[in-house]
């Protein structure tokens, strides 16, 4: 076995070695590869309805009299499967039922599947102690020899997930990244060395050695070879992306993240990280109109799917996206004021002309004559002024009329192009705060509440009908999730810094504690 694996490796450098001399990746391609992303991306809610219909078929099984106990939990296993990356929460839930249901049954085998597959999930609810524990209490010497390999897979994306979480947490971060190297180390161990498994973690393994030729060689190898809708395709295919990212290749880091979102999207996968990692790198190259769809879609991704540590990592990035729009329509007007600027001079040296020639007309000896042609004259440069301010108006009327019924559309790629009102603005703030209280109340489903007990019972607030958070409970949510800076907080809701600066003292003055107010507001719990 040990000289299977090192010839297996032996060739493995070999394709590493090609992979590194390969043709890179062009702006062409990225181009190209973006549009099909696109175009997969308007088919995303027929892929989630076909996966949703999946779910419903095997949920029939569940129903029927005459299937065995063991029958239904092997469907249960499989629909919990189904819904990991389609809805955490449904997906637990069969999980945690698969699991009592086997421990009734005295089944431990398929008990500790159930379990190892909770334990797995739960962390992207934020349920990090929860998860620990369920797999703290699954000794790998009591694991079946068959489910070892299940065993070593969980605790690596477990261990992912959670790191994932405390990336701003140095020692934290650590301590799970070697837990996630030393299960897939075990993992490997366990598994075929020939299979498709193995070779996709045994290029990851190589890619967090920093071995990337290594990596990319098996990585490519393995993606030429399995289809886009392949449960393994978008995983690898995201670490070919991290790869070209840590070579500083932005070209090849875009091709392979989208390649990867469009795998997701195919699979109807929620739970994703590529389509929003994409959308911050193409607002950084400034394709913005991109950048807000993609970052959106991945945002509702994360709310439908019901997984909290996504919806807090993409919608800190919206805000941003939102800031860029905003600065672009003012661009737009900024021009659109210009060409009308431009377009009064024009009129005003058309008016000068029309009274030098008229002027010119009246010195002539032929009165008669000079005159009837000086009106003419007249007459042709006022019409002609007049129809160029009736043309001008018209399509400047038929202009906000195009970009009304864009907006209204939701489509914005010829926003460059169009401009109005503040009333965009203002639409784009509320469709955005729509998204943001969605998101945030998720997380901290009590939040009113809890900001209600620590003001005095006379000064709380009310909230209008219909209203999930007003103005005063924005200010206090981003505070909540670490935005502190007033100057900051003014510029994601639209309003200036003395008026958040104002907001804050008054809620101080409104207080139970004044001094404490705002640590006790850091201290609103999220859901466990």
């Amino acid at each position: 076995m040990r000289c299977f694996r090192q010839i297996i490796s032996f060739f493995s450098f070999i394709a590493g070695v090609i992979a590194s001399v390969a043709v890179p990746v062009t702006d062409g391609d990225v181009a190209s590869i973006l549009r099909v992303l696109d175009s997969e991306l308007e088919r995303r809610e027929e892929y989630i309805d076909s996966r949703r219909s999946s779910i419903d078929s095997l949920k029939g099984l569940l129903v029927r009299r005459d299937a065995a106990e063991s029958l239904k939990l092997a469907v249960m296993l499989e629909i919990g499967d189904n819904y990991s990356a389609f809805n955490t929460d449904s997906a637990v839930l069969f999980f945690n039922e698969g699991y009592v249901r086997s421990i009734a049954q005295g089944l431990d085998s398929t008990a500790v599947r159930f379990a190892l597959r909770a334990a797995t999930y739960l962390p992207l609810q934020l349920r990090i102690e929860r998860a620990n524990e369920l797999m703290d209490s699954i000794a790998l010497a009591g694991v079946p020899p068959g489910l070892r390999a299940e065993y070593f897979d969980a605790v690596r994306q477990m261990s992912s997930f959670i790191g994932n979480f405390f990336v701003s947490s140095p020692e934290v971060y650590k301590e799970y990244s070697e837990k996630h190297h030393d299960a897939q180390l075990g993992l490997l161990r366990e598994l075929d060395s020939s299979s498709e498994k193995y070779r996709l973690n045994s290029g990851e393994v190589s890619l967090l050695k920093g071995e990337y030729s290594k990596a990319k060689g098996i990585l490519l190898e393995l993606v030429d070879e399995i289809d886009v809708t392949h449960p393994f395709y978008a995983r690898a295919t995201h670490m070919l992306a991290d790869i070209a990212h840590a070579k500083g290749d932005e070209l090849g880091y875009m091709y392979y993240l989208a390649l990867s979102a469009i795998s997701d999207t195919k699979c109807a996968t929620l739970e994703v990280t590529s389509l929003q990692e994409l959308g911050k790198m193409l607002f950084k190259h400034e394709d913005v109109e991109r950048a807000h769809n993609y970052l959106s879609i991945a945002l509702k991704n994360a709310v439908d799917c019901n997984v909290s540590l996504r919806i807090i990592q993409t919608s800190q990035a919206i805000p941003y996206i939102e800031n860029a729009h905003r600065a672009e329509l003012q661009a737009s007007q900024r021009r659109i004021y210009t060409f009308i600027i431009l377009m009064a001079v024009l009129i005003v040296v058309l008016g000068l002309v029309a009274l030098l020639v008229k002027k010119k007309n009246i010195q002539l000896k032929s009165m008669a004559v000079n005159l009837e042609e000086a009106n003419k004259t007249k007459d042709v440069y006022i019409t002609q002024f007049l129809n160029l301010c009736s043309i001008y108006m018209d399509k400047l009327t038929q202009f906000n009329k195009m970009v009304n019924r864009k907006i209204s559309a939701g489509k914005v790629e010829d926003l460059f192009k169009l401009t109005k009102s503040g009333k965009f603005i203002e639409e784009q703030s509320e469709e955005f705060y729509e998204v943001f209280d969605d998101a945030f109340l998720h997380i901290y489903p009590t939040f009113v509440d809890d900001v209600n007990s620590l003001l005095d019972p006379e000064r709380r607030i009310i909230l209008k009908e219909g209203e999930k958070l007003n103005t005063d409970l924005r200010i206090l949510a981003l505070m909540r999730l670490g935005i502190d800076d007033t100057s900051r907080i003014a510029q994601m809701l639209n309003y200036s810094v003395y008026t958040i600066y104002t907001y804050r003292n008054k809620f101080k003055a409104r207080a139970v504690d004044r001094d404490g107010f705002e640590k006790n507001v850091m201290g609103i719990k999220s859901i466990s």
